[in-house]
C-alpha cells in the first residue's frame, strides 16, 4: 500500500491520466480508486487539486474523441460491438438509445456515472454524427463533472480513506481475494440471469432466414419494424410491407397492428 503511495506522489498526473485513459477507452481497469487516493492526497496538500482534476478530464476527452470518431467511421455495427461486450447486450443498446433520444447531447453529462453507458455514449454520438463542438463540450464537461465527483469525495474524506488504506494494508493480499470473489460472484449472477431470460424467450423467436422463407411462400403475416429511431435514421432501409412504430408508439398505434394475423417483431 506504501509503495502505491509513494507512486501516487511521485507520478500522481501522469498515473491518474493513465489510469483514466485505460478505463474510459474500455480496458477492465477500474479508474475510481486511483481518483479517490489522487483526491485524498490532494486533501494533504501532497497533490494539485486542479492538476489531479485537469489530468483525469483531458484523459476522458481524449479517449471519448477517439470513440467519437470510431463510431461516426463504423456506424450502428460499433454500438452492437461493444454492447455484445457485456452481460446485457440488447439493455445496453436500448439503455443509450434511451438515453440519447431524450436527452441528446446532454445525456453526456451523466453517461461516465452509468455502467455500460460511458462507453457507449461517445460513439453514439459519432454514429448520429453530432457536431463535433458540441460533443467535445458536452463530454468535456462531462468528463470534468464525474472526475470532480470522485476526486472531491477523496479530498473531503482523505483522513477517513487514509484509515482505511491503514486496514487494508494490515488484510494484505486478502483484499484482492475479497474483491475478486466479489466480482466474481456479481459477474456469474448476472450471466445466469441472462441465460435464463434468453431460454424463457427463445420459443417465442424466429430467425431471419425462417421469416424469409414464410414471407417468400405468401404466408399472410404481419411484421412490426421496432427498431428505434436511431437505428432506423442509422440504416433506413425496411423489409416490404413491414409496419415501423417505436415502442413508445405502441399505445397510440396499436390499432394499426391487425389482430387476425400472425404478428412477427423485430427491433435489431
Amino acid at each position: 500500500m506504501d509503495g502505491v503511495i509513494d507512486v501516487l506522489v511521485r507520478h500522481g498526473y501522469l498515473v491518474v491520466f493513465g489510469w483514466v485513459l485505460a478505463e474510459q477507452i474500455g480496458l477492465p481497469v477500474p479508474a475510481v480508486p486511483f481518483l479517490l487516493a489522487a483526491g485524498a492526497l490532494a486533501g494533504d496538500g501532497r497533490l494539485s487539486l486542479a492538476l489531479v482534476l485537469a489530468a483525469a478530464a483531458l484523459a476522458s476527452l481524449v479517449s471519448d474523441s477517439v470513440w467519437y470518431w470510431i463510431g461516426r467511421v463504423g456506424g450502428g455495427r460499433v454500438l452492437r460491438w461493444l454492447c455484445r461486450i457485456f452481460l446485457e447486450p440488447d439493455s445496453c443498446v436500448r439503455r443509450t438509445q434511451d438515453a440519447f433520444g431524450r436527452y441528446g447531447a446532454r445525456s453526456l453529462l451523466f453517461a461516465k456515472f452509468v455502467p455500460g453507458f460511458n462507453t457507449a455514449a461517445p460513439p453514439l454520438a459519432g454514429i448520429v454524427r453530432m457536431p463535433l463542438l458540441e460533443f467535445l463540450v458536452f463530454t468535456g464537461l462531462g468528463g470534468v463533472i464525474w472526475a470532480g465527483a470522485f476526486v472531491g469525495l477523496g479530498w473531503v474524506f482523505s483522513s477517513q480513506l487514509e484509515l482505511a488504506a491503514s486496514y487494508a494494508a494490515r488484510l494484505g493480499s486478502w483484499v484482492i481475494v475479497l474483491l475478486a470473489v466479489a466480482l466474481g460472484a456479481y459477474i456469474a449472477w448476472k450471466y445466469i440471469a441472462r441465460q435464463r431470460f434468453l431460454r424463457r424467450i427463445r420459443i417465442a423467436r424466429i430467425t431471419p432466414a425462417e421469416l424469409k422463407t414464410r414471407l417468400d411462400a405468401g404466408e399472410d403475416m404481419m411484421v412490426v419494424d421496432l427498431r428505434h429511431r436511431v437505428d432506423f435514421e442509422t440504416e433506413p432501409s425496411i423489409i416490404p410491407g413491414a409496419l415501423h412504430l417505436t415502442t413508445e408508439e405502441l399505445e397510440a398505434r396499436h390499432l394499426e397492428i391487425p389482430r387476425d394475423r400472425e404478428i412477427v417483431l423485430y427491433c435489431t
